[in-house]
C-alpha cells in the first residue's frame, strides 16, 4: 500500500517540502530509504522501527521503500523522522483518515518521544509561505512556533501521542499565539553606561556608531576601557522589530542556539570569537554550510577584542559582508547566502607595547614594529570602518570620582528617537539605517552645502581619503544631524564626522 505524508527540509535559511512516499510490498523485510538522503536520514530507519514497536504499533516484516521528494535536491538531518513514521503506519493501515495537509517535523528518541530539532521556525515560515497552515512538531519547539500568525501547531511528545491525535483519540491541543514584546534590558545586562568612567569622546563615537548602524573601531592602550565600552554596546542598542526577531532567530535556529524555553530572541546579538577563530568559524560553511559568527551577529553586534591578532584570512573574509550585507558560503557540497547585516565593533592597541601615543606612558617599540603592527589590518578594511576613536589613559582622579555619568537607559533613549527618523526616512526605500545607505540614497538624503563640501574637500586631500572613505563620512554626519534633530547635514556634523577618521591621518 501507498501513503504519502508532507516532511520539511532546509537550505541554508530557506524551507522546502519534501513529499516522503512509502510503499509497502511482499518481499525479503527490508527498509531502503531514497531520495538523495544523508546519513542521519539514512540512519533514521533504525530509529523509526524502535519508535513504533515502543509506541505500542507493529513493524511489519515486509519491503519497506521510502521515497523523499523532490529526489534531486540533497536532504539532511534528522527533521523527517516523525514524517517517515507517520508514512509507514498509514502505508500498513495502522493511521486511517489522517488530514494530507499536516506537515509533521520532528526527531524521533528510540522510544518513541520526540527531540528538539534546528531550524522549526524557517520551516514554518517557508512552508506558510507555501501554503499549508498545518503543523505537528516536537513540544520542545512549541514557543518558537507561537509567534507565527495564521498557522497551527500542534505540539507533540512522542509518537503514540501523535498517533492518538490523528485516530481522533486524544486531540492535541494547538499551541497558544504569543504577542511580541521586547523585555527590559536593565534586567539582562549588567554592565551600564553610568559606570564608565571619563571617556566622553569615546562615549560620544559609540552612541552615534549606534545610532546609525556604524562600524567602529576603539585604539588605545591596555586598561583604558575599550572592552568595558563594547560591552555596553548591547545597553544603548535600539529595540528589536518584529521582523528583525525573526530574522535573528532564524538564523540562530538553524545553527542550534534556541533553547527550549526562548522561543524569539528579544535582545539583538552580541557576538564576541576568540582571535583564534578560522574564517569558516566568521563567515560559515563547513560540511553542513552552518551560519557563522558574521550572520550569528545580524541585527547586531560583531565584537572583535584586539583585532589585529585575528589571523590576516579572517579579517579580510569581513569585507564583503560589511559591504553587502549578505555572506556567500561556497562549498562542494552547495551554495548558500546568510544575511551578516551587522555593527563591526573593534578594538586595538597603538602598538606591540601598547603605549605608542600615550600622555603619560612611554612606548618601547620601533618605528618598523609599530608600522607592522597597524599593517594587520588591511587599508580597505579599515576604509569601511566609519569611526575611528583614540581611547586614552584615564585620570585617577576620574577613576575614584563618585559621579555617576549617563545611563544606558537614558542614551538608549536618544538611540531610538534617532532610529525612529531614519525609519520613517527610508521607510520607501527598504533600508532601516543610515549605515545602509547606498550612492542614490546618499544624493537624495545627504545634499551638502558649499560650505560642507569645502570642508570634504580639504579633509579629503589632508587626510588622502578614497572616495568610500568621503562616502562613510557623509553617512556619519547624517546620523551626527539626526541625533540633533537637524533636517540638514551642517558643517559642525561634518566636521565631527571626519574627526572620527583619526588613523588615516
Amino acid at each position: 500500500m501507498l501513503s504519502k505524508t508532507i516532511g520539511y527540509g532546509l537550505s541554508g535559511l530557506e524551507g522546502f517540502a519534501v513529499s516522503v512516499e512509502v510503499d509497502i510490498s511482499n518481499g525479503l523485510p527490508s527498509m531502503d530509504i531514497v531520495g538523495l538522503a544523508d546519513t542521519s536520514i539514512k540512519e533514521s530507519k533504525e530509529r523509526v522501527r524502535s519508535a513504533i514497536k515502543n509506541s505500542g504499533r507493529k513493524f511489519e516484516p515486509h519491503k519497506i521503500t521510502v521515497n523523499l521528494a523532490p529526489a534531486d535536491i540533497k536532504k539532511e538531518g534528522s527533521a523527517l523522522d516523525l514524517a517517515i513514521a507517520v508514512g509507514i503506519l498509514k502505508s500498513s493501515a495502522q493511521i486511517k483518515d489522517a488530514p494530507d495537509n499536516i506537515v509533521y517535523i520532528g526527531e524521533l528518541s528510540l522510544d518513541g518521544s520526540l527531540r528538539h530539532i534546528n531550524g522549526v521556525l524557517p520551516m514554518l515560515i517557508s512552508a506558510y509561505k507555501q501554503g499549508l497552515t498545518n503543523f505537528i512538531i516536537p513540544k520542545s519547539n512549541a514557543k518558537e512556533a507561537s509567534y507565527i500568525d495564521g498557522i497551527t501547531v500542534y505540539p507533540a511528545e512522542s509518537l503514540k501521542q501523535v498517533i492518538d491525535h490523528l485516530s481522533g483519540l486524544y486531540p492535541i491541543v494547538p499551541c497558544e499565539k504569543i504577542d511580541f514584546t521586547v523585555e527590559s534590558k536593565a534586567k539582562l545586562y549588567d554592565s551600564d553606561m553610568a559606570y564608565v568612567k571619563g571617556q566622553a569622546v569615546a562615549k560620544r563615537a559609540l552612541e552615534i556608531s549606534v545610532s546609525g548602524g556604524h562600524n567602529i573601531i576603539m585604539v588605545g592602550p591596555p586598561g583604558t576601557g575599550k572592552t568595558m565600552l563594547a560591552k555596553c554596546i548591547p545597553t544603548i542598542m535600539p529595540d528589536l522589530t518584529f521582523e528583525e526577531a525573526l530574522e535573528c532567530t532564524k538564523i540562530h535556529s538553524v545553527a542550534g542556539y534556541i533553547k527550549d524555553d526562548e522561543g524569539l530572541l528579544l535582545t539583538r546579538p552580541f557576538r564576541t570569537p576568540h582571535h583564534t577563530a578560522t574564517m569558516i568559524a566568521l563567515t560559515g560553511g563547513g560540511s553542513k554550510l552552518r551560519p557563522g559568527e558574521v550572520s550569528m551577529a545580524h541585527n547586531g553586534v560583531l565584537f572583535l577584542d584586539e583585532m589585529p591578532e585575528y589571523s590576516r584570512t579572517a579579517l579580510e573574509s569581513l569585507r564583503q559582508p560589511l559591504e553587502d550585507g549578505v555572506v556567500t558560503v561556497s562549498r562542494a557540497s552547495g551554495t548558500v547566502s546568510y544575511p551578516a547585516n551587522f555593527m563591526l565593533v573593534a578594538s586595538m592597541n597603538p602598538c606591540p607595547c601598547g603605549n605608542y601615543g600615550s600622555h603619560d606612558k612611554i612606548c618601547s617599540c620601533t618605528p618598523t614594529a609599530i608600522a607592522k603592527y597597524k599593517a594587520k589590518i588591511s587599508g580597505p578594511l579599515l576604509d569601511r570602518i566609519d569611526i575611528q576613536v583614540t581611547v586614552d589613559n584615564i585620570k585617577y582622579s576620574d577613576i575614584v570620582s563618585t559621579e555617576i555619568g549617563e545611563t544606558s537607559e537614558t542614551v538608549r533613549k536618544r538611540v531610538n528617537r534617532a532610529r525612529l527618523i531614519q525609519r520613517e526616512r527610508f521607510k520607501n526605500d527598504d533600508i532601516l539605517t543610515n549605515s545602509d545607505m547606498k550612492e542614490k540614497h546618499i544624493k537624495k538624503y545627504c545634499v551638502l552645502s558649499n560650505e560642507c563640501e569645502k570642508i570634504l574637500e580639504s579633509s579629503y586631500q589632508a587626510l588622502g581619503l578614497s572616495a568610500r572613505a568621503r562616502s562613510r563620512i557623509i553617512k556619519v554626519a547624517r546620523t551626527i544631524a539626526d541625533m540633533s534633530l537637524s533636517k540638514d547635514i551642517k558643517p559642525e556634523h561634518i566636521l565631527e564626522a571626519v574627526s572620527y577618521r583619526r588613523m588615516e591621518s
